[in-house]
């Protein structure tokens, strides 16, 4: 049960424990060409594009425990059902229904995680909950590195996406699939990624368009295996990228990305390894992480990135 409460333009938002605002904060702030939100004074200010209204919100922590959420620029919301939308997407983005406990304990226990926990307690995995943008940004991320995947994001987003102005800044809304899909690998061509990796892009929009592809079907499958297998048919979707959306979007906590170079070395970082782990070692390394390797991925990756 999501626990909230309002007050002339805001919502507060109880936060569960553990959780520190702080520490997700840092995380959100590790690329400063992120273009989807903005990081001012300890307060994230974002638009939330949920059903059919657009809510441009400032996000920050009160003294209660609380997330306080104010809508600026006149966008709050009237009906009920709209206002709980937004608790939900915040909540949802944030991870608060995961109980993190059970993988703190266990974690504490395990020589390669316990430094993680211990650095970023608090730390959630910060949610991307559009499908479309999901996919869009494991796609931008193959096999490049991360400071670039966020400059082609921005790219991708300030081309084809719209924005709110609010005090002389604009406030990006991800591209609409239903807009992606009606245009060419041309179209794109001044956006400095792959032929394949536009064309990639398309097909996915193509597909969301077509009604062949939701999260709410996603959502239904209750296997990872099999959810896998769903996004892997997807032409552009590889073991990868079908995990990152698992862990990002689709919230399987079991979700994998065993080969992910990030991984292999925040591994060898921690490990004080002269070499990279094999996917044998990180197979027998992960065996106590069980039904918790999407977190234990995300709190190492943290180590580095």
């Amino acid at each position: 049960m999501r626990t909230w409460s309002e007050s002339k333009n805001r919502i507060f938002i109880k936060t569960p424990e553990p959780f520190d605002f702080k520490v997700n904060l840092d995380y959100l702030q590790r690329d400063s060409n992120e273009c989807m939100y903005e990081i001012e004074e300890n307060t994230i200010i974002r638009v939330m594009e949920i059903n059919h209204l657009r809510a441009l919100v400032r996000i920050s922590e009160t003294d209660s425990e609380c997330l306080a959420v104010e809508f600026i620029a006149g966008t709050k919301p009237e009906l009920l059902e709209d206002k709980e939308a937004v608790v939900n997407y915040i909540c949802e983005w944030f991870d608060f229904d995961t109980d993190l406990l059970p993988f703190y304990e266990s974690g504490r226990q395990d020589l390669l995680l316990k430094p993680a926990i211990e650095r970023f307690y608090g730390l959630r995995i910060m949610g991307l909950n559009d499908l479309f943008e999901a996919l869009c940004w494991g796609i931008l991320g193959q096999q490049i590195n991360l400071k670039f995947a966020y400059t082609l994001k921005r790219q991708f987003v300030e081309k084809f996406g719209e924005h709110l102005d609010y005090n002389g800044k604009n406030y990006w809304i991800f591209p609409s699939y239903e807009k992606i899909s009606k245009l060419t690998a041309e179209d794109m061509a001044d956006i400095k990624m792959t032929k394949r990796k536009r064309e990639y892009i398309i097909g996915v929009a193509k597909l969301m368009a077509n009604g062949d592809l939701s999260k709410e079907n996603l959502l239904h499958v209750d296997d990872l295996k099999q959810a896998e297998k769903e996004l892997i048919r997807i032409r552009g979707v590889g073991p990868w990228t079908a995990n990152y959306v698992l862990m990002r979007c689709l919230r399987y906590p079991d979700a994998f990305p065993i080969d992910d170079v990030g991984l292999i070395n925040a591994i060898q970082f921690v490990k004080g390894m002269e070499r990279k782990p094999t996917k044998a070692e990180i197979r027998e390394l992960s065996a106590a992480w069980s039904t918790w390797e999407a977190y234990a991925t995300f709190y190492l990756w943290r180590m580095l990135y």
